[in-house]
């Protein structure tokens, strides 16, 4: 099963989440999302498996969210998705994508649930 990580080498809950991976017996694909970002179908086919709208995963900490005004409800999301093909940084992290499953894991913990549903 293909196992992959979107991932922030600078974030805690993302590096807990690649342990709890590896100690499970993965070992997933690395991808530094701010260096090499999702494109669009691959964020919106993740959105689809997670089963989340692109607002639901938006960073709002340490971002331009706010001067961007992306927390307006007027915006489209192709404006979001626009925003974020500029600004990678409003992606929340780590997201976590399991064969035909992903997850926003975070927490941290919410790995193990991905984990467990993937074996089934």
């Amino acid at each position: 099963m293909e196992v992959k990580i979107y991932h922030n080498r600078a974030c805690g809950t993302s590096r807990n989440v690649l342990a709890a991976l590896r100690e499970a017996g993965y070992e997933p694909q690395v991808i530094e999302y701010l260096k090499n970002p999702p494109d669009r179908a691959t964020l919106k086919d993740l959105l689809r498996r997670m089963g989340k709208s692109v607002r639901e995963i938006m960073r709002k900490r340490g971002t331009p969210y706010e001067e961007l005004g992306l927390e307006n409800p007027a915006l489209s999301d192709d404006e979001i998705f626009a925003a974020i093909e500029k600004h990678p940084i409003l992606i929340e992290r780590p997201i976590v994508s399991m064969g035909d499953k992903a997850a926003l894991c975070r927490p941290a913990e919410t790995v193990k649930y991905l984990i467990a549903r993937s074996k089934t």
